[in-house]
C-alpha cells in the first residue's frame, strides 16, 4: 500500500501553532521523561551528563596532580595511581570528549537544517540512553576497586589474565563494546539525517561547517568503532573462554591489539576535534561579523583532515620495531596532515584580521582555542618524525601534546558554544563578566599546567609513573603544573557557577541575541517543541545576513513554507541540492529505547562472570526481545496500519 500526499504550504496560524504544540510536546511526568524523543532534550542531556563526567575526569587529575606535586609522595599506591589514571583517560576521551560534542549536536543539528528533529528519534534516544548506562558500567568496577589499570589504551600483556586477573579489565572491555553500540547508532542517526532531512533550498555548499564536522566525524566513527569493539572483545574472550589472540606463549600476538586500537583510537582524536573546530568556524565569524573566510577551503580541508587521519594510527607505534618502510610511510603522513589544520588555523586568522571582533566570553574561548590549537599541532608534527618520537615517546612531553590537542580543541570550543549557544538553550544570557573572569582563569591555569610538561618530557620524565625520586630536576616543574591545574579547575568551576546563576537570574534572551545569520537564530529562544511551524527554503549559507550581504541567488523563506500537522511529520530532501521528495512520518515518544538500555545492561553484566552470571544473561536477552517488540510494533500514526474498513 502506497501513501500520495502533497504538503500543503502556508503561514502559521495561532491555531496551527497550538496544534503542533500538542503534537510535538513531551507528556510531562516521569514516563514522559523517560519516553522523550525530543533531540533538544537529548542534547540537554548529554550536555549535562558530558560535564558530569568532565567534572570526574576533572577531579581524579587533580589527585594525580597532588600526588606529583612533590618527589616521593605516597598519596596513592601504584595500583590507586594506575586506575586513577586509566580512568581519568577513559572519562575525559571517551564519557566526556565525544559526548559533549553530541549533545551540541543533537540539540542544534535540526535547527541548523531546518527539520524538525533527527531522522530517527527513538534511535537517538537509544544512544543516549545507551552511552549513561555504559559510563555508570564502567564506573561501577572504578568504585568496586576494579578499575582499568592499564591505561586508556589497554596494552597487552599486562591486560591479559595471568597479569591482571581481578575483574578490571573485563568492566573495561565490556564497559567499551557497550559505548561503542551507543557511539554507532548516534553516527547512523548523523549520517543519515544529513543526507535526508536539510531544509529545501539548502545544498551540500550551504550547510553550516558544524554539520560538515559531526558528519565526518560520524562516518569515521561507523568504520573504525568496530575495529575497537573487535578488539575488546576478543580480550574477553582471551580473559574469559581460554582463546589466544594475543598470547604470545600460544601464538598470539600483541601487535594486533595495538594496531585494533589505533586504526580505532587515532581517528577518533580526530572525531572528537572536528565538530568542535566546526563550532568555532560557523560562531566566531559572528563576532566577527563578517562570513567565514575560505569557507569551501576548510570543508574541504575538513574532509583531508579525516581521510588522513586513517593513515597515522602507526605513529604510536614506532618503537615497536617496524619495517623502516611502514616508519617512513606513516611518518609522512604524520606531517602532511598538518596541511588541512593549517588551512583552517589561516582561514579563523584572517576572518578575525578582516572583521570587525566583538570581544565576547564566546569570543575569547574561539579565538584562543587558535592558539592552543597551533601549539598542540606543532608538537604534533614534531613526534610525527620517527627519530623524534623516539626520544619523546612515553616521556611527559606527550601528556602536554594530547592535552593542548584535547582540552585545546575540544574544551575551549565547548566552553565558547556553551555561551554562545546557552541564549538558544535557555532563553536566558550567561553573565559576561563572570564569563571573563572564567576565561582568564582557565586560560593561564592551562597554559601553567601544560606548557611547562614539555621541558618535563625533554628532560626524560616518563608518563604514567606514581611517584619520582628527587634530585632528577623534575621537582619544580612538577609543582609549577599542579599549581596550574587547580588554577585551570577554578576557571571551569567558574563556568559552572556562571550557568546557575544565569539561568536563575540571566538576562532575557530574545530570539537572536549575537545577531547571528543561521537557521537555528529564527526562532525563540528557547525554541518550541516543533522547532519550526513552518519549514524554511534556504537560499543562501546565511539565511538571516542575506539582505546586508547581497549574496544569495534569491532570498530565504522562513515564515511561509511546508506547514504538516498531520501528527508528526517532517519533509525529507534530496542528498546534494536539498529538494523536497518526501513527507517523512517521525515517531511518537517510547519507553523503548529505555527499556532497551536496561536489557543491554543485564546482558553486559552478566558477561561479566559468564559461567556464574549466564541467568543475568538470560533476563537481559528477554527484556531486549520486549523492547524490540513495542519498539517495532506496527502504529497507525507512522502508516504501519490500517483499519480493515480501508
Amino acid at each position: 500500500m502506497t501513501f500520495e500526499r502533497v504538503p500543503a504550504t502556508g503561514t502559521a496560524s495561532p491555531g496551527y501553532l497550538e496544534r503542533l504544540t500538542k503534537i510535538w510536546e513531551t507528556e510531562p511526568g516521569i514516563l514522559g521523561w523517560f519516553s522523550s524523543v525530543d533531540h533538544k532534550e537529548i542534547g540537554i542531556r548529554y550536555i549535562f551528563t558530558a560535564f558530569i563526567f568532565l567534572a570526574l575526569g576533572g577531579v581524579e587529575a587533580l589527585i594525580m596532580r597532588v600526588q606529583l606535586a612533590r618527589p616521593d609522595q605516597h598519596l596513592l599506591t601504584p595500583e590507586q595511581y594506575d586506575q586513577l589514571f586509566s580512568t581519568h583517560g577513559m572519562t575525559m576521551i571517551f564519557l566526556y570528549a565525544m559526548p559533549i560534542l553530541s549533545g551540541f549536536s543533537n540539540y542544534l543539528w535540526p535547527l541548523l537544517l531546518g527539520a524538525r528533529d533527527m531522522a530517527f528519534p527513538r534511535v537517538n534516544a537509544l544512544s543516549y540512553w545507551l552511552f549513561v548506562a555504559a559510563g555508570i558500567f564502567m564506573y561501577t568496577g572504578f568504585a568496586m576497586g576494579a578499575g582499568p589499570n592499564d591505561g586508556w589504551f589497554n596494552y597487552v600483556p599486562y591486560a591479559n589474565k595471568e597479569y591482571n586477573p581481578g575483574l578490571n579489565m573485563d568492566f573495561y572491555a565490556l564497559g567499551m563494546i557497550f559505548l561503542g553500540i551507543s557511539t554507532t547508532v548516534g553516527s547512523v542517526n548523523f549520517v543519515v539525517t544529513f543526507l535526508r532531512l536539510r531544509a529545501p533550498g539548502m545544498s551540500i555548499n550551504r550547510v553550516p561547517i558544524m554539520i560538515w564536522g559531526t558528519f565526518t566525524a560520524s562516518v569515521a566513527n561507523i568504520l573504525v568503532v568496530p575495529s575497537v569493539s573487535l578488539a575488546f572483545f576478543l580480550l574477553w574472550m582471551d580473559r574469559n573462554f581460554g582463546t589466544h589472540f594475543f598470547d604470545v606463549s600460544a601464538g598470539g600476538q600483541p601487535l594486533l591489539w595495538q594496531h585494533l586500537f589505533w586504526i580505532f583510537a587515532h581517528p577518533w582524536v580526530y572525531a572528537i576535534v572536528l565538530p568542535a573546530m566546526g563550532m568555532v568556524s560557523d560562531a566566531l565569524p559572528v563576532f566577527c561579523r563578517r562570513p567565514l573566510v575560505g569557507y569551501t577551503a576548510v570543508v574541504l580541508s575538513t574532509l583531508a583532515t579525516m581521510t588522513l587521519g586513517f593513515g597515522v594510527w602507526v605513529h604510536h607505534m614506532f618503537t615497536t620495531g617496524l619495517p623502516t618502510l611502514a616508519l617512513s610511510f606513516f611518518s609522512g603522513v604524520s606531517i602532511i596532515i598538518a596541511i588541512p589544520s593549517a588551512v583552517a588555523v589561516f582561514a579563523w586568522t584572517l576572518t578575525i584580521w578582516l572583521g570587525r571582533p566583538v570581544i565576547t566570553t564566546a569570543f575569547l574561548y574561539f579565538a584562543s582555542m587558535i592558539v592552543l590549537f597551533v601549539i598542540g599541532g606543532v608538537s604534533g608534527f614534531m613526534t610525527g618524525s620517527v627519530p623524534v618520537d623516539w626520544q619523546l615517546h612515553d616521556t611527559y612531553f606527550v601528556v602536554a601534546h594530547i592535552h593542548y590537542v584535547l582540552i585545546g580543541i575540544n574544551l575551549f570550543p565547548v566552553i565558547g558554544g556553551l555561551y554562545f549557544w546557552f541564549p538558544k538553550f535557555s532563553g536566558k544570557m550567561m553573565n559576561e563578566t563572570l564569563g571573563k573572569w572564567s576565561f582568564w582563569t582557565s586560560f593561564i591555569g592551562f597554559n601553567v599546567a601544560f606548557l611547562p610538561m614539555h621541558l618535563t618530557g625533554l628532560l626524560g620524565m616518563p608518563r604514567r609513573v606514581y611517584t619520582y625520586p628527587a634530585h632528577m630536576g623534575w621537582d619544580t616543574l612538577n609543582m609549577v603544573t599542579s599549581i596550574g591545574a587547580f588554577v585551570f579547575a577554578i576557571g571551569i568551576v567558574l563556568t559552572f557557577i556562571n550557568v546557575l546563576v544565569s539561568l536563575r537570574s540571566g538576562r532575557i534572551a530574545g530570539p537572536n541575541p549575537w545577531d547571528a545569520p543561521t537557521l537555528e537564530w529564527s526562532m525563540s529562544s528557547p525554541p518550541p517543541p516543533y522547532n519550526f511551524a513552518v519549514l524554511p527554503t534556504v537560499a543562501s549559507r546565511h539565511p538571516l545576513w542575506e539582505q546586508r550581504l547581497g549574496d544569495s541567488h534569491g532570498t530565504s523563506t522562513l515564515d511561509e513554507g511546508f506547514t504538516l500537522d498531520d501528527k508528526r511529520e517532517t519533509i525529507g530532501t534530496t542528498a546534494l541540492d536539498s529538494e523536497p521528495d518526501v513527507i517523512l512520518k517521525m515517531p511518537f515518544d517510547s519507553p523503548a529505547p529505555f527499556i532497551l538500555t536496561v536489557g543491554t545492561s543485564l546482558i553486559f553484566a552478566g558477561m561479566l562472570i559468564p559461567s556464574r552470571l549466564w541467568a543475568v544473561t538470560a533476563v537481559g536477552c528477554l527484556v531486549v526481545i520486549a523492547a524490540i517488540l513495542i519498539w517495532l510494533w506496527p502504529e497507525r500514526e507512522l502508516g504501519q496500519r490500517v483499519e480493515s474498513s480501508q
